[in-house]
Parts: structure tokens; sequence; C-alpha cells
């Protein structure tokens, strides 16, 4: 994976315009469009079909992919997501990874409890199907792991970051095997996901939180970068039965995702 020059970091008035342009856009995306949003997720209507899914699934990764373009990214998607009970795994630096992949499958993610207090996101997570979990906590940890089961033997699609935390972009972590048990005991396809930033993933490390970075510097840093290309990359799914357990997944998932970063 390439390191971003410093000529990447932007400043001066190309900054300020920036966000002199896209703040108001991302005022009435959460003050007019979110509310809005909100309201297709009554029960009511929430699960009329539309375009091959739900209202609910349709709005929000329509909302989601309009928010990618306020930040400035240009998506590209190569692949396709599966259908049905699936297990989406992906590499993880930002914020913008659960964004992202909302605006291609509206899935529920398996996130740290940090996000729940996240201002926008973390709300809503909360009303996106998210599971949340407590790090360093075996019984929530637990809790999770039959969360996940439940939903993919009812055959809904749930996402998870194997690799346990963000990462400051310059490489993908090793992933946790354990995590992927629940695709084993319900005998569903494992599909890794490359989540890419910039031309050959130049943009990665800048998109990342950097050092002591919270969630609303990055947000706001992020707001006024230029514009730049962001690739989701389904990559070919994993089926329990044709592989040796969970560390086997793991490993042949983290290995297409690298290939594909490193590209």
């Amino acid at each position: 994976m390439s390191t971003p020059s410093p000529a990447l970091q932007s400043s001066g008035p190309g900054r300020a315009f920036r966000y002199f342009l896209r703040s108001p856009l991302l005022v009435v995306h959460l003050v007019v469009m979110l509310p809005l949003l909100l309201l297709t997720m009554v029960p009511l209507w929430a699960g009329l079909p539309v375009a091959g899914r739900t209202f609910k699934q349709f709005s929000v990764e329509h909302w989601s992919a309009a928010l990618m373009r306020i930040f400035g990214f240009r998506l590209r998607r190569s692949g396709t997501p599966l259908k049905g009970a699936v297990m989406f795994v992906s590499n993880h630096v930002s914020w913008v990874d659960i964004e992202m992949m909302h605006s291609q499958r509206m899935v529920g993610f398996v996130a740290k409890q940090e996000i729940a207090g996240w201002p926008v996101v973390g709300w809503l997570a909360q009303r996106g199907e998210t599971i949340f979990h407590q790090r360093g906590s075996t019984e929530s940890l637990g809790g999770v792991m039959e969360a996940m089961l439940e939903r993919l033997r009812e055959g809904r699609p749930v996402a998870v970051f194997p690799e346990g935390r963000t990462r400051d972009g310059t490489e993908v972590g090793p992933f946790h095997a354990r995590i992927f048990q629940p695709a084993v005991e319900a005998a569903v396809p494992v599909q890794p996901v490359a989540l890419r930033y910039g031309d050959g993933g130049e943009a990665q490390q800048l998109v990342a939180f950097g050092p002591h970075e919270s969630f609303f510097a990055n947000f706001l840093r992020l707001l006024g970068e230029p514009s730049r290309v962001a690739d989701i990359c389904f990559l070919e799914p994993i089926y329990p039965d044709q592989v040796q357990g969970r560390r086997q997944i793991a490993e042949t998932a983290r290995a297409r995702i690298v290939a594909v970063m490193g590209a």
C-alpha cells in the first residue's frame, strides 16, 4: 500500500473554499434529509419493496451515498455484494468505512460501543441495526456472537471489521478468527470487501484517524479535503464448507483484501 505524500495534505484557500461549499450541503443533509430518512424506518412501511430491497434499506443506501459525495468521495464499485445471509468483512481505517459500505448495501455492523456516542454516525448506527460490542469484555463478545448467529439464521446480512479496531492506513492488520464463528455455524458465505481511498490507495493514511484524533476532528478534517475516488471492491466469497475452519476463512479473507489494497 502506497504512502501519501505531504502534498496530499490540503490547506489554504482551497480548503476554505471547500468548507464554504460543503458546509451548507452537510447542514441540509443532516437537518432535512436525516429526519426524512428516519421516517422511512417506521415499521408501517419500512419493509415495502423498492428496487429489490426494502424501503428502509433503499433509503439508507442513498442517504449514505449522498453523504460520501458531500465529503468529496467519488464512489467506484467493483464486484457485487451477495444477497441474503452473508457476513461481509473489510479493512478498517475510519468512520467513513461504515458509510461507504452502507452506500452499497445496508447491513448490520458489529461496532465498538464508543461509536454509539459519536454525533450523527452513532445516532444513525443505532437505528441501522448495528450490534455494539464493549471491547475487552468476554461477556459482550459472547452476546455479539449470538446476535450475529441469530441474524444470519434469519437470512439477514451482518458486517464486521475483523482487525478489531481502526488502523493508520499503512497496513491491513491480522484478522481475528473467532469473529468468523457465526458464519461457520450458520453455514453462510463470507464476502471480503476491500475499501480503498484515493487512486491506488494513496489517501488511505489521510482518511485514517491520526494519532489521538477524535471522531469530530477527523470528521471536520475530511470535510475540507479535495475530492478523491473511493473504491469499494466486493471480492470472491468464501464458503465455510470449502475451507478448514474459521482460521482459514480469516486468513483467506485477509489475503484477498491485501491483494487488492496492494494492486
